[in-house]
């Protein structure tokens, strides 16, 4: 199968002597043609230095990476009329209208709003009755679906979004995942940043990143099902004191807040009746369960090993 992105041993830098901060560290993964690909990890894993040096605005200190075949440094010119980039902070023309700000990206690229509106039509539609609205005056969900339109009025083959959902309502994120679903029928590319771990799901693959290292790189089912380790749910009225027994328990490996109840890591041969009697001497209340693991099980574990 034919690669869109490849990225090879990518090391980059920031600050000097003492005060230096490795952002990526050897990082090396490739994305085939019309995969949706996730790059899952918290602020400061890395996600943005590598899209930046992905989308040619970045150089690494080494390594080599690859988009659509042309290299990120000496074919940079030709990158930049191939993809699609929208970054993680709002960066459009805020005094332009909705309209202009279009038009502008599209006369950028030497093209028009009515050429490819086919292919915005299903984002564009929906923000299209505001077009005279300043671009700064839109709510966050309507300027990213502007950012979309504007990443894509020129076709682009692949398309990098850096942390697209982050700040949006819940609403707003669902539609967007459901945009990008429709846009990789269209044989588009698309590598997608997130700090959201229960966004992974919803990629073809992900890679999970933390201070700028590949924890690993699978399917969202082939991650979760690499974890071998029992896991249970507990909740109680008193969720600290509960949290902190959880960890006291001496077959828990780890534990951590999960929504509504706590997830432990419980050590192969543990007994669950042992831990409720344990749990219940001073937490009446308690609720103990076996639960699956998920993505954010999975990173929590590979991130403590």
């Amino acid at each position: 199968m034919q690669n869109s992105v490849v990225a090879d041993n990518l090391v980059k830098r920031y600050g000097k002597g003492k005060e230096t901060v490795l952002a990526l560290q050897g990082i090396s993964f490739n994305v085939a043609k019309g995969e949706l690909f996730g790059i899952i990890g918290p602020d400061g894993a890395g996600k943005t230095s590598l899209f930046r040096i992905l989308t040619t605005l970045l150089l690494a200190e080494s390594g080599t990476a690859t988009v659509d075949g042309f290299d990120v440094v000496k074919d940079y010119k030709a990158i930049r009329n191939r993809v699609g980039y929208m970054p993680g902070r709002f960066s459009l023309y805020q005094d332009l209208t909705v309209e202009e700000n279009l038009e502008f990206f599209a006369t950028i690229f030497k093209t028009t709003i009515r050429e490819n509106y086919d292919l915005i039509k299903d984002i564009y539609s929906q923000i299209e009755p505001f077009k005279d609205r300043r671009a700064g005056k839109l709510s966050g969900g309507m300027k990213q679906k502007l950012a979309l339109s504007c990443a894509l009025i020129h076709r682009p083959s692949v398309l990098f979004l850096d942390e697209p959902t982050t700040g949006v309502d819940a609403v707003s994120r669902k539609e967007f995942w459901e945009m990008l679903k429709r846009l990789k029928e269209q044989d588009i590319t698309i590598l997608v940043s997130t700090p959201y771990m229960d966004e992974a799901s919803l990629c073809d693959r992900v890679v999970l990143l933390q201070t700028g290292k590949i924890l690993s790189i699978n399917t969202p089912t082939g991650i979760i099902d690499e974890f071998k380790k029992p896991i249970i749910a507990a909740r109680a009225s008193n969720m600290l004191h509960l949290l902190n027994d959880l960890k006291n328990f001496d077959q828990t490996e780890d534990a951590y807040p999960f929504g509504e109840y706590h997830h432990a890591v419980m050590k192969n041969n543990f007994s669950q009746e042992a831990l409720k009697n344990y749990l219940q001497k001073t937490n009446r209340d308690v609720i103990v369960k076996n639960a699956k693991p998920d993505i954010e099980d999975c990173f929590m574990d590979l991130m403590k090993n």
